[in-house]
């Protein structure tokens, strides 16, 4: 058999591979690997088949060997042949046959029928039509410059744009110069840190204050450059500012001040005005995420750390959580000594935001479709909050949600020792959450206690109710709740 006809039905519309190797005929080989294709699933029931011209011709085999071969394979129940819609594989062609894997390929899991994970909006609101709108009038209105080389900060209707937003909406003391845009957060972390090219590459250096509890990756990104990351104590007030004091080599901090990921609450106004002045002090500087500052309920707006000493601070935002992930955009407000550092790591164009999503975003905003979209959704997101929380009340009272005045996400506060059971009950049921203790810093000294992380923002509408059917079903039962004062 020569070899070019292994692989040659790559070239099939329906790009399958076929291995026409071994012994035998040109037919009874053909057959067998059609054969084999439908029993390992690789041709699923209901595919069409390629007309035997075609195949015929895709292999370098003669038509009536192909034809011939189908008619084996129909006789067989393998195929299925219906006048006018061609040659398929037989709906009852039996289950396929396991496929042996390597031992070193990771099998993915399947998707969970109910996404509880907290840092996602809800994708079904995306404003398709209002998006669409500002693209159009954002590409009609461009200058022809804006489709060649550009400023490294980005484009500068954009930076004009989130000046007056970031301004209006947060409280932050910017002009358009200060803003250089980024890809997201972790982007920016890694423009600060030199994640992209390589330790040490960023204006920064370690080590870096960070929350007891916090995302990993963002750590991730900062030790990744060589840095040393050291937990902060977390209570009521959010993060325990006074340990700075002790940490003499720190000349940076990460913070979640408008509300601390993901326990909740803001950081208390005496320690803003305590870190800030830590911050002038030491001649460190402050890393503010504002993650979701668009969304709070219960409380009074919490503006930025940064309108407390824009020298001090660097403010740090996306549109990830307020508009969606996919949209690529977030910026940083730079203290002046640091913006020339920033944009020699960021360097090559390749690392630049695309032009056209700028533009658009820059006319979403200064549209006012921007601001229209977050009320809508801070709305809408209020009342599934509303809906866990009347939930828990009623089915689940034992189970207190806190960080709730704020956000997209709540904590579910578990008794002792059975967040573990929660989250495995969960995979069982199809429903994907995260466990407090996947947030926890490994070198914290707080208490570590148990609870779950619900981004209620993440299911579609439809779904949301049967997500917290699911939910409360993998709660701990009222009697594992210890009796006493401890509670």
């Amino acid at each position: 058999m020569p070899d070019s006809w292994v692989n040659s039905a790559q070239r099939m519309g329906s790009d399958l591979h076929l291995d026409l190797s071994g012994p035998g005929s040109r037919r009874a080989v053909l057959i067998r690997a059609l054969r084999d294709a439908v029993r390992e699933g690789r041709l699923a029931p209901g595919t069409r088949l390629p007309p035997y011209r075609s195949l015929a011709a895709d292999l370098g085999l003669a038509r009536n060997t192909v034809a011939d071969a189908y008619a084996e394979l129909v006789a067989e129940g393998w195929l299925a042949a219906r006048q006018g819609s061609g040659t398929r594989v037989a709906e009852r062609a039996g289950p396929p046959r396991a496929v042996r894997r390597s031992a070193s390929v990771p099998i993915r899991p399947a998707a969970p029928t109910y996404d509880l994970r907290q840092g996602t909006p809800e994708t079904a609101s995306f404003p398709r039509t209002a998006w669409l709108a500002s693209a159009r009038r954002a590409l009609n209105t461009a200058p022809d410059a804006a489709f060649g080389p550009g400023d490294p900060r980005g484009r500068i209707e954009l930076r004009r744009a989130l000046s007056d937003y970031l301004t209006r909406a947060r409280g932050v003391r910017v002009t358009p110069e200060r803003i250089v845009v980024c890809s997201g957060f972790a982007h920016a972390l890694r423009l600060l840190f030199g994640g992209t090219q390589g330790a040490g590459a960023g204006p920064l250096r370690g080590p870096v204050g960070v929350e007891a509890y916090g995302l990993p990756f963002h750590r991730g990104i900062i030790e990744g450059s060589g840095a040393r990351t050291v937990p902060l104590g977390l209570d009521e007030g959010g993060a325990r500012i006074e340990q700075l004091a002790d940490e003499p080599q720190v000349r940076a901090v990460l913070l979640t001040p408008a509300h601390q990921f993901p326990t909740g609450g803001p950081l208390a106004a005496a320690r803003r005005a305590a870190v800030v002045d830590w911050a002038r002090t030491r001649g460190a500087l402050i890393l503010e995420d504002d993650y979701d500052g668009e969304f709070r309920y219960d409380r009074v707006p919490v503006g930025a750390l940064q309108g407390l000493d824009p020298e001090r601070v660097v403010h740090l935002g996306s549109v990830s959580k307020s508009l969606s992930p996919a949209v690529r955009i977030g910026w940083m407000v730079l203290p002046a000594h640091l913006v020339d550092g920033v944009l020699a790591a960021k360097g090559e164009r390749e690392a630049w935001v695309s032009v056209p999503d700028q533009l658009t975003l820059a006319d979403f905003i200064e549209s006012g479709r921007y601001d229209r979209h977050v009320r809508r959704m801070r709305q809408r997101y209020r009342l599934r909050r509303d809906r866990l929380v009347t939930a828990l009340a009623e089915r689940a009272p034992h189970v207190t949600a806190t960080g709730i005045a704020a956000g997209l996400h709540a904590v579910l506060r578990l008794p002792p020792g059975t967040e573990a059971s929660v989250v495995k009950a969960a995979t069982w049921q199809g429903l994907a959450l995260d466990g407090l203790s996947a947030f926890r810093h490994p070198a914290a000294d707080v208490p570590a206690g148990d609870g779950v992380v619900i981004g209620y923002s993440t299911p579609p509408e439809h779904a949301y109710g049967a997500a917290i059917d699911a939910l409360i079903g993998c709660l701990p039962p009222s009697d594992a709740v210890p009796e006493g004062p401890s509670r």
